[in-house]
C-alpha cells in the first residue's frame, strides 16, 4: 500500500485488527479440529475398552467406524481435499 491509501483507510485500522484476530482464531480452531493425535488416542481407548470387558463388540465396531470416517476427513483436509 502506498502512503497515501494508507492514511486514506487509517479509520478502517481497527476493522482490519478484529479481521486478522478473526483469521487466527479460525486458523487455531481448524488445526486444533483436523488434529489426528486425539482421534488415534481414542481408538486406542476404544481398543483398551474392549479387551477389558467394559464395551462389546457391537459398540466398539461402531464407535470405531465413526473414528474412521473422522480420520478419513482429517487426512482429506490436510490433502487439500474438501471433506465429505
Amino acid at each position: 500500500m502506498g502512503l497515501l491509501s494508507q492514511i486514506l483507510t487509517l479509520p478502517l485500522a481497527p476493522v482490519r485488527g478484529v479481521g486478522w484476530v478473526v483469521d487466527r482464531v479460525v486458523e487455531a480452531a481448524e488445526q486444533e479440529y483436523y488434529d489426528p493425535e486425539p482421534v488415534q488416542r481414542a481408538l486406542a481407548d476404544l481398543e483398551k475398552d474392549l479387551l477389558e470387558g467394559r464395551i462389546d463388540q457391537q459398540t466398539f465396531e461402531e464407535r470405531e467406524d465413526e473414528l474412521l470416517d473422522r480420520l478419513d476427513e482429517i487426512a482429506a483436509y490436510r490433502r487439500g481435499e474438501t471433506a465429505p
